[in-house]
């Protein structure tokens, strides 16, 4: 944790008054076109401030951060039908980036859809969240705010771990702990490990598993050995990507389609496209043989490039 105020002091050179408590620059965007004849347009409007507020103005850690400290994320919920008046069946996706040392260019973090989202809500709805008691009464209104926190701490872990080794932990320990205590009822799925192979539980069980605590120094070897150096180092870091991927592909061998090393991958392939378009044959070699095995949906376009 200390690394990570560390890099952007010495990055920003921040005066003390520039100093936040919350650690989100999040964008909360409602799709409801679906049923808008079906819903007063003054009920999402009020929805989505509130939960923009909610993620903001929150204090998710007991760190200060800068206002260019803050991680930029986006929420995106598409309200995809009316199960009864007031309970909704959506999809959420969620997008957050890491900045990069001495650049204006911003390395993804996460890039995720979460198609199990069902949630209750009314004009004048509070919206609460308690992590000693994140069911409560409702669940199906707890299921709102339970799954935005729990993404809001894989956000967080996520963001921890690229700046310092396991820095993540405390954060993947808090949404594992909304995994155990999340609601439960009709309609309300995605936090059991049976509720298919890519759902909330396998997420955080990959992130915090004694099996994936490799992935944790493959975030940190990638992101600050590789990406922050780029711009003082390039060729160093290069070398530190590569053997981040490489080790990725080794974990990978041993956790076939586990989805923390999908999620990892996702949203990469501009990024390495752009880092490596210009690399010698052997290294292209060497890339394809470790993105044929960790990112095979985008082989094609890692070939327009690497081959």
């Amino acid at each position: 944790m200390f690394l990570r105020k560390l890099v952007f002091i010495l990055f920003f050179c921040v005066a003390f008054q520039n100093l936040k408590g919350q650690e989100l620059a999040a964008i909360v965007s409602l799709q409801t076109n679906k049923v808008d004849n079906q819903v007063d347009p003054k009920i999402f409007v009020q929805l989505q401030t509130q939960l923009k507020d909610f993620i903001n103005q929150r204090k998710w850690t007991s760190e200060l951060f800068t206002q260019e400290e803050k991680i930029d994320c986006s929420f995106y919920i598409t309200i995809e039908s009316v199960v009864s008046p007031g309970v909704y069946s959506a999809k959420l996706s969620i997008v957050a980036n890491r900045p990069v040392y001495r650049s204006n260019y911003t390395s993804p973090l996460l890039n995720m859809q979460d198609a199990n989202f069902t949630f209750k809500y009314q004009l004048g709805q509070p919206i609460e969240f308690n992590e000693n008691n994140v069911a409560r009464a409702d669940p199906l209104e707890a299921n709102l705010t339970a799954t935005l926190a729990y993404y809001v701490y894989v956000i967080l872990g996520l963001d921890y771990d690229s700046f310092s080794k396991n820095g993540g932990a405390p954060y993947f320990s808090k949404a594992l702990n909304i995994v155990y205590n999340a609601p439960d009822g009709s309609g309300i799925t995605g936090w059991k490990s049976y509720d298919g192979q890519r759902n909330r539980f396998v997420l955080i069980d990959n992130l915090t598993k004694s099996g994936f605590d490799k992935l944790h120094e493959i975030s940190y070897n990638y992101y600050r050995k590789g990406i922050d150096q780029m711009a003082e180092q390039p060729e160093q870091a290069k070398v530190a990507i590569l053997n981040a991927l490489m080790s990725l592909q080794e974990l990978n061998e041993d956790n076939v389609n586990s989805m923390a090393i999908s999620i990892f991958m996702q949203g990469r392939v501009n990024e390495l496209i752009g880092l490596f378009s210009e690399a010698d044959r052997s290294t292209k070699k060497q890339l394809m043989t470790t993105l044929s095995a960790i990112d095979i949906a985008n082989i094609n376009k890692y070939k327009s490039y690497f081959e």
